[in-house]
């Protein structure tokens, strides 16, 4: 459960880091939203990495936790676009999403 939830706040960061300045700042140098997304990306690795250990050492594989990694990113993506961006989410994306969560589901069948 740790895992999951350091893995939620670690994407958090990270999307803002990445998508955090199209809304505001997309006339800024650069250099300027670099070292700023630099910063806060920081912060994202400050949960990641204790998620990954904690994670790994409670028994998931490294292929289950990036996978769980990617569905959180997604969904985090989807609330931060529709939400922060302004950005709406069309049927393709969701249709997208779906198939990628669904692939997620192959990862943790025990084949």
């Amino acid at each position: 459960m740790w895992t999951v939830i350091l893995l939620i706040v670690s994407n958090i960061f990270m999307t803002f880091a990445w998508y955090g300045h199209l809304k505001d700042h997309r006339h800024s140098p650069l250099w300027a939203v670099v070292l700023v997304s630099w910063g806060i990306a920081f912060f994202e690795y400050c949960f990641q990495v204790p998620a990954n250990r904690m994670g790994s050492l409670s028994g998931f594989s490294t292929a289950q936790l990036k996978t769980i990694q990617e569905v959180i990113t997604l969904v985090v993506f989807a609330v931060v676009a529709t939400y922060y961006l302004g950005e709406p989410l069309r049927w393709n994306h969701a249709v997208g999403f779906a198939l990628i969560a669904a692939g997620a589901t192959f990862v943790f069948r025990p084949w």
